[in-house]
C-alpha cells in the first residue's frame, strides 16, 4: 500500500487496495448512499426493476447499490438521480 491520505485529525493512514479492506467511513457511505436510493425509489412508487429499466443498469446491480454492497461509479450515480429527478 503505497497511497496514504490525510485525514482531518492528521493522522497518516494508508488506503486499502481492496475491497474487504475497506475504511469503516467508506462502508458508511455506502450504506447510507444505498439507503437514500432505496428511499427514493419509494417515494417515487418505483420498483428495483422499473428504476433499474429507467437507468440502463441491471436489477442486481441496484439492488447491490441498494445494500451498500456496490462501490458505484459517479455516473452511475448521475443515471439514477436523473431517473429521480425526471419522475
Amino acid at each position: 500500500m503505497s497511497y496514504t491520505e490525510q485525514p482531518l485529525d492528521g493522522r497518516e493512514r494508508a488506503i486499502p487496495d481492496a475491497d474487504l479492506d475497506r475504511l469503516a467511513y467508506e462502508t458508511e457511505f455506502l450504506a447510507q448512499l444505498g439507503g437514500r436510493v432505496r428511499e427514493m425509489r419509494a417515494v417515487h412508487g418505483m420498483s428495483r426493476r422499473e428504476l433499474s429499466r429507467r437507468c440502463g443498469l441491471s436489477e442486481r446491480y441496484v439492488a447491490m447499490i441498494e445494500a451498500g454492497k456496490g462501490n458505484v461509479s459517479i455516473v452511475r450515480l448521475l443515471r439514477i438521480a436523473l431517473v429521480f429527478r425526471c419522475t
